[in-house]
């Protein structure tokens, strides 16, 4: 009788294993550099991000760039299977990815993805283009050319492109889930690549989206709050994410019924790319000028960066104590401290609700030495308090920097 513990050299990482291609054409099959790794497959096959049973296993998932037509393919040298006389069962790995994609959307016969490679020639965005522009790529110096489009439920072929698309984000995003596309309140913005064929001819490749969900706000107004971002690793550190943001800002802009822009849960790489885009944008405000800045956080730059760009109140505070920071002289003692205890009082301000909350409490006649026993000591709290804004501080200057060589 075989044993699973002697075949521990089987359990591998699936991050090494697993690995994607976005395919132009058939000579992309054969090139390894194109390859890429998921950054997690927890949401795939478990916590411990293991595949059992196999010994030199490669697997293969294939995407047509433009349309995103996926093949999922395996290779390996061994399986369990075999080396246990077929006591012992190797992970189904096809199945296991293929339950967490829609329905009849992927292939693992390699000659009929391929049939879908010919046909992806004629594949266009779709939607409303909203904006292009072309950068240089720093690897070969070339240009490259980027379009981004806004599309809605009322593009029913759409749909199916996104739901392709959006399997993407159990590898990449942590936390994620798909959307419901059949929700009318979700608005999509889809940035790709024009490029040319060997044949000189324009074709489009699919590089990453953000989803908005227009949330109704009262008496006819919405608040769209930025659900996800993922722009696909080929195309990251190509500024693609700041002209996302960027094209989204511009789209709501001149609505009226639009209050402002929010985001949900935002990583603190998608935070860093948000507050660079917003800090860059209120810089030409005239409330967010240097002698206005030094005046303090004031209603006036909440009204005027809500209507120029729709940032909410909490977001206008963070651009606000960035760009005066910016503005300071960290030599200067008496600027700088004050800029201190500017964002101190900030950081410090639901430490004492709470001690306000339990005075009122307290002369209510009511128990507080539980609450009383949550709360740090003056001492711990001051502790506490640096370590805070050290922290923001550090995330502000990476900011500043980053506004000062654009």
């Amino acid at each position: 009788m075989a044993h699973i513990q002697e075949y521990q050299d089987l359990v591998l990482d699936a991050v090494e294993v697993v690995e994607f291609k976005l395919i132009r054409s058939k000579n992309d099959l054969e090139k390894d550099d194109m390859a890429f790794h998921p950054m997690m497959a927890h949401q795939i096959f478990g916590e411990s991000e293991s595949i059992f049973g196999y010994r030199g296993l490669k697997v293969q998932i294939l995407y047509t760039a433009g349309p995103l037509h996926i093949y999922l393919g395996l290779e390996y040298d061994k399986k369990v299977d075999e080396l246990s006389n077929g006591e012992i069962k190797a992970d189904d790995v096809v199945a296991t990815i293929a339950e967490k994609l829609p329905d009849g959307c992927y292939f693992v016969n390699m000659d009929e993805f391929l049939k879908t490679l010919d046909k992806a020639d004629k594949f266009q965005p779709f939607g409303e283009k909203l904006a292009e522009y072309k950068t240089k790529d720093d690897e070969s110096d070339n240009e490259r050319h980027f379009e981004i489009y806004y599309c809605n439920f009322k593009y029913p072929s759409f749909l199916k492109f996104f739901s392709r698309l959006q399997t993407f984000v159990l590898w990449f995003v942590d936390a994620a889930s798909y959307i419901d596309v059949d929700d009318p309140q979700w608005s999509y913005f889809i940035c790709y690549e024009k490029y040319k064929n060997d044949n000189g001819e324009e074709l489009f490749a699919t590089v990453g989206y953000s989803t908005i969900y227009e949330y109704y706000a009262y008496p006819q107004h919405i608040r769209p709050r930025i659900s996800q971002m993922l722009i696909l690793p080929p195309f990251q550190k190509l500024g693609i994410g700041t002209k996302m943001v960027e094209t989204i800002y511009k789209y709501y802009h001149n609505q009226k019924n639009v209050i402002d822009i929010t985001v949900e849960d935002p990583s603190e790489e998608f935070q860093r790319m948000r507050n660079f885009v917003d800090c860059r944008l209120c810089m030409e405000l005239k409330t967010f000028q240097r002698e206005e800045i030094k005046k303090g956080f004031t209603k006036d730059k909440v009204k005027e960066a809500r209507e120029t760009y729709k940032l909410n109140p909490r977001q206008c505070r963070k651009v606000y104590e960035i760009l005066r920071l910016y503005h300071t002289n960290i030599h200067d003692k008496d600027d700088y401290t004050a800029y201190r205890l500017d964002v101190k009082k900030r950081l410090n301000a639901v430490y004492h609700k709470q001690l306000s909350d339990i005075k009122k409490m307290e002369k209510a006649k009511l128990d507080t030495e539980w609450l009383r026993a949550r709360l740090p000591t003056i001492k711990q709290r001051i502790e506490q308090l640096q370590e805070e804004y050290e922290h923001v501080e550090k995330d502000y200057k990476q900011i500043i920097q980053k506004l000062r060589d654009a």
